[in-house]
């Protein structure tokens, strides 16, 4: 629980000074911004295991991030914080996919176990425990070790093969958004990023020559998928 990566996306600066100076002495790892679209990009290139997302913020708010971030990531935490006291800004908060809700003023300690509390509910879910081995047709993946192995044959692959085949995997025999995976595993979707994928499937494709009931298919314009055909 050492060193949480916390995004906190805060238009008040005082306060946001504050709470980072507070969660920094505690051994927390703190990136802040001060609007949300400051924030989208803060959490592209930071990669928090947590984020804390102020509602009210100029050029976009608070709701308008969390969709954002949900759509490319659907189980990081997420705790707004709120001087509102309407149900139905809460409400929609939690529709949007806000973890936990904190009102203005709060202490911060009473955030500080929150913030632990959420990532170690994170950690302890059931489906973020990947198995050791991971069957691909006649291949074994095992991404911890990156390796792709065939009976004796073992291929080393690189982290962001590994990372990339792990998706593939994850939605197999369905399609992979070319998007999700570059912001994923790249942080961000242009054309430097997409050409980099591009070689990365290409390697991949490769390995996968010797199983023919494997196949990586380019749905163009929308992404990848990873095909397992049952052998006859």
């Amino acid at each position: 629980m050492e060193n949480i990566r916390v995004l906190l996306v805060e238009d008040e600066q005082i306060l946001a000074a504050i709470i980072k100076e507070s969660l920094e002495k505690r051994g927390f790892l703190l990136e802040t911004a001060k609007n949300g679209v400051e924030g989208w990009d803060m959490f592209k290139t930071f990669r928090p295991d947590v984020c804390v997302i102020d509602i009210m913020m100029p050029r976009k708010d608070g709701f308008s991030l969390i969709s954002e971030i949900r759509v490319v990531d659907e189980d990081i935490p997420l705790i707004a914080l709120t001087a509102r006291t309407q149900a139905e800004d809460v409400v929609k908060g939690f529709e949007l996919g806000v973890d936990d809700y904190m009102k203005k003023p709060f202490s911060m300690e009473e955030l500080i176990l929150r913030l632990k509390a959420l990532v170690r509910r994170k950690v302890g879910k059931p489906g973020e425990f990947r198995p050791a081995n991971m069957q691909v047709g006649r291949f074994t993946f095992r991404h911890q070790y990156l390796e792709l192995s065939n009976g004796a044959e073992v291929h080393t692959l690189s982290q962001r093969e590994a990372d990339l085949l792990l998706l593939l995997v994850q939605q197999k025999n369905q399609l992979l958004d070319r998007k999700l995976a570059l912001i994923k595993l790249w942080g961000e979707d242009n054309s430097l990023t997409a050409r980099s994928m591009d070689v990365y499937i290409t390697r991949l494709r490769k390995f996968f020559r010797e199983d023919s009931s494997i196949e990586i298919i380019n749905t163009r314009g929308h992404g990848y998928s990873l095909i397992e055909h049952e052998m006859r």
